[in-house]
C-alpha cells in the first residue's frame, strides 16, 4: 500500500515540470515531509476549466483531498479506507470504475515511505523481545532525484446537506494506485538490508514515466484495456530505498530531516 508521502516542491516547480496550464495561488500549500490520509494534496490532471464555455482539457495543479469519496457515497467518512486502489482490480470496482475510465491524475511526490514488514523468522524473534516489534521505515524516491509521478483518481462528491453555494459543498478527492512492488534489486541495493521494494512491503504505488504522462492523464481515452496498459512501473533500478528515523511514524513530525539517510537501520527495528 501507500500510506505515507513526501512533497517538497512548490507549485511552479510542479508546474514546470508536468506543463501545467492553470493553477491558483490561493491554493498553494507549504512543503509536507509527512503527507498521510485525509490531507490536502497536489494533483496534475487534464480537464475543462470551469463555467469557460470551452470544452478543451486543460492541464491543471489541482488541490484534493486524499481518500477517494465515491459520488454516491452517503457520507465522506469512506475516504479514510479508500486511500489505495490496486491497479489489478482498479477498473471493476464500483467506487473506482468511473474515475478510471475519465477522472486520472498524477500525484507529485519526492518519494513515499514504506515500513518493513521483515520475514516470518525475524517477526517471531521480535516478539520474543517486546510486546509489538518496531518496524524499520524506508524512504523511496526516483535513483535520480527527479519528480515521482503516482498514478492516481480523483472524483467529486456533493455535500447535500450543504447549499449549493457554500465552498464546501463539493469535496474533491483522490486515491493513489498501487501494484505488486518490484523484486528485483532496486538502485545502489547492497548490504544486509533489503535489496528490492518487495523485500520492504509487498506493494507498491504505481509510478508513471514521463512518456505516459499525457496518455494517463487524457479523459478521451476511456477504453478500459487500453488505459490498464499503462500501468507499467519503471525499471526497478530507476528507484532506490534507504532506511529513515522512525520518527517519520508520528504524523504529527514534519521536516526536511524526516528523509535524511541512516547509515543503517534502527536498533531493535525489523531490518
Amino acid at each position: 500500500m501507500c500510506g505515507r508521502y513526501a512533497v517538497s516542491r512548490g507549485p511552479e516547480e510542479l508546474a514546470g515540470l508536468f506543463g501545467v496550464e492553470k493553477w491558483d495561488p490561493a491554493e498553494a500549500l507549504a512543503p509536507d515531509w509527512n503527507v498521510a490520509p485525509t490531507k490536502r494534496v497536489y494533483a496534475v490532471l487534464d480537464r475543462p476549466l470551469k463555467d469557460s464555455g470551452d470544452e478543451r482539457p486543460v492541464r491543471q495543479l489541482r488541490v484534493l483531498r486524499w481518500g477517494l469519496v465515491p459520488s454516491w457515497a452517503k457520507s465522506p467518512d469512506v475516504g479514510v479506507k479508500m486511500i489505495n486502489a490496486r491497479a489489478e482490480t482498479v477498473h471493476e470496482k464500483p467506487s473506482y470504475r468511473r474515475p478510471f475510465a475519465a477522472r486520472r491524475c498524477l500525484l507529485p511526490a519526492d518519494g513515499y515511505y514504506e515500513w518493513v514488514t521483515g520475514t516470518a523468522e525475524r517477526q517471531e524473534e521480535e516478539k520474543g523481545r517486546r510486546k509489538r516489534p518496531r518496524k524499520q521505515p524506508y524512504f523511496v524516491t526516483p535513483a535520480d532525484g527527479s519528480v515521482m509521478a503516482m498514478a492516481g483518481l480523483y472524483e467529486f462528491w456533493r455535500d447535500r446537506t450543504l447549499p449549493d453555494d457554500h465552498p464546501q459543498a463539493w469535496w474533491a478527492t483522490c486515491a493513489v494506485i498501487t501494484t505488486e512492488a518490484q523484486s528485483e534489486p532496486f538502485a545502489g541495493a547492497g548490504g544486509s538490508g533489503p535489496r528490492a521494494l518487495a523485500d520492504i512491503h509487498p506493494r507498491m504505488p504505481l509510478v508513471l514515466t514521463p512518456d505516459r504522462w499525457d496518455a494517463w492523464l487524457d479523459p478521451a481515452r476511456t477504453d478500459a484495456d487500453d488505459v490498464r496498459g499503462l500501468l507499467v512501473p519503471p525499471p526497478a533500478e530507476a528507484m532506490r530505498a534507504y532506511p529513515v528515523s522512525s520518527e517519520v511514524s508520528n504524523v504529527r513530525n514534519n521536516g526536511p530531516e524526516l528523509l535524511e539517510e541512516l547509515d543503517a537501520p534502527e536498533a531493535g527495528t525489523l531490518f
